[in-house]
């Protein structure tokens, strides 16, 4: 039994030295390479914080190479990396390491100006040396960390991720090595990946979709590509790298396949050598993973779907069937090991297709938030269908409902629930209602308590009046928004989602 995502790599490297692991907009690095610049780095974090384990280690990330051996180094060190964006606003930076209180943080030189002015900082130590050169370690540096490695077990943390938090605090959710070795079993077993594949990265490093691709390579020897940020801006480039770096899977976030999709790219160019398609994140709205259907019709679609509390999926759906553009893709139903049930108000299991929040058992569900016993307490509760024994559930405040296939359909969030002129509405119901016009490609739905509106920003070729005239046919008088607003383009935040605060923030701005 596994019991460290660490021996992943040992068999990679053991198995294919000389195959490319990393590749970057500047680099490569063999499995062979990566081994051992993470165990240089490794034993280097060991001796910087004295031997500690079991100890949270700021990783700042970048799209390099290096940022992936710099987690596996913390691994080695017998600790867990907690990856933080090198462009990461003073303030956040400054919440994290007072929530976070880390024994060591891990940059290249570049990235030294984000700590001006942050206080209570830990050492910072260089990765140039480390990452960038021909590194390795000599026998009696192994045995030290061999002592490291045999006190670590299944339980001890990868990796804490920060999220947004209501309050305006990031919250840090810990994940074990239990839960990342049985999401990476799960993937393997169930969509058949191979040393052959070629995985193309697009999530962020400080995102928790990214651990699939990271763990996914170490685990069957995949190259991972790090595709540049810049390509998502112009498509046809962006094709030209999948081909020529041969990528046969890309597991991106929802927003990267629909900006694809609106940029009608793959009716001049195809991704030749892809064969498996995930998306995650956001609602996929039928009509965008049509538009990449329609090209590339032999290729396995799969539509992911998991909070970060849940280490990164929890259910999943593998698109099987015709969807009408008006529809939503179901996502699906519990992965393995993974109990995924949708409770109403009294805690109750729904019937029929009634909505319900959807809650998460099973090893994939998380530590809890890092130093925040309350706010974990909150949300990681007891199991209300098990009074027996300790059974901790997820809420993780989603709403949901089943289909006529017994598939779970996202509907969204428990707080995009308002009640307007009497009537019990979700908001993402008018979102899903909007992305069914065709001249729309991208909305966000939200309420002004205030003045008691629905309020729709959307990203299209279409008048206001023309797109309320098509929502008459879609959805009830008392849905049709109130305020609509069109823009040319919608602000991203650094997870590739639509920030919707910042839409929120220019509404109440303009109406002040």
């Amino acid at each position: 039994m596994r019991i460290n995502v660490l021996e992943y790599l040992e068999q990679s490297a053991y198995s294919f030295p000389d195959k490319i692991a990393l590749k970057d907009e500047t680099q490569e690095i063999t499995f062979s390479q990566f081994e051992q610049k993470a165990k240089s780095l490794g034993y280097a974090i060991v001796n910087a914080i004295s031997g500690s384990i079991r100890t949270p280690v700021i990783v700042m990330v970048d799209r390099t190479c290096s940022t992936v051996v710099s987690f596996m180094a913390v691994l080695y060190s017998g600790n867990y990396y907690v990856p933080v964006d090198n462009q990461t606003p003073k303030q956040r930076l400054q919440l994290i390491i007072d929530t976070l209180k880390p024994g060591l943080i891990l940059a290249e030189e570049k990235d030294n100006k984000v700590f001006e002015g942050v206080e209570r900082l830990p050492e910072i130590l260089s990765i140039d040396n480390y990452c960038k050169y021909e590194t390795k370690i000599n026998v009696e540096d192994q045995k030290k960390l061999n002592s490291v490695r045999n006190r670590i077990i299944d339980t001890d943390p990868v990796y804490t991720i920060f999220t947004s938090g209501s309050t305006g605090t990031p919250k840090g959710i810990v994940v074990p090595h239990r839960n990342v070795i049985d999401l990476a079993e799960w993937l393997d077993d169930t969509f058949g990946f191979s040393s052959e594949d070629v995985i193309g990265n697009q999530t962020p490093f400080y995102f928790d979709a990214s651990v699939k691709d990271i763990y996914l390579c170490i685990k069957k020897a995949i190259t991972l590509c790090i595709i540049p940020k810049k390509l998502f801006m112009f498509p046809i480039k962006l094709v030209e790298y999948l081909n020529n770096n041969r990528v046969t899977s890309i597991l991106w976030a929802t927003s990267a396949i629909t900006l694809v999709a609106n940029s009608r790219i793959l009716k001049k160019s195809l991704p030749a050598y892809l064969n498996k398609v995930f998306f995650a994140g956001e609602a996929m709205f039928a009509r965008h993973m049509n538009a990449w259907r329609t090209y590339l019709p032999e290729v396995m679609y799969v539509n992911l779907y998991g909070p970060t509390e849940a280490t990164v999926d929890c259910t999943y759906y593998i698109v099987n069937r015709e969807f009408g553009d008006d529809e939503v893709i179901p996502i699906g139903n519990a992965c393995r090991n993974m109990d995924v049930m949708l409770l109403d108000e009294d805690s109750k299991p729904v019937s029929g297709s009634n909505p319900g929040e959807v809650c998460v058992r099973g090893t994939g569900v998380a530590l809890g938030y890092i130093n925040n016993p309350e706010l974990s307490n909150e949300v990681f509760i007891q199991n209300p269908l098990n009074n027996s024994y300790r059974d901790i559930l997820y809420c993780t405040g989603d709403i949901g409902k089943y289909n006529e296939y017994g598939e779970i359909v996202f509907i969204s969030r428990k707080d995009g629930q308002v009640k307007h002129m009497g009537n019990r509405i979700e908001l993402g119901e008018i979102e899903a209602a909007v992305n069914t016009v065709h001249e729309v490609s991208a909305c966000v739905c939200f309420y002004d308590h205030e003045d008691s509106k629905i309020v729709l920003f959307y990203v299209g070729r279409i008048d206001t009046p023309q797109l309320i005239i098509k929502l008459n046919d879609k959805l009830p008088k008392y849905m049709i928004p109130n305020t609509l607003k069109c823009f040319e383009a919608f602000p991203y935040n650094a997870n590739g989602k639509i920030d919707r605060r910042k839409l929120v923030e220019k509404y109440t701005d303009e109406k002040n």
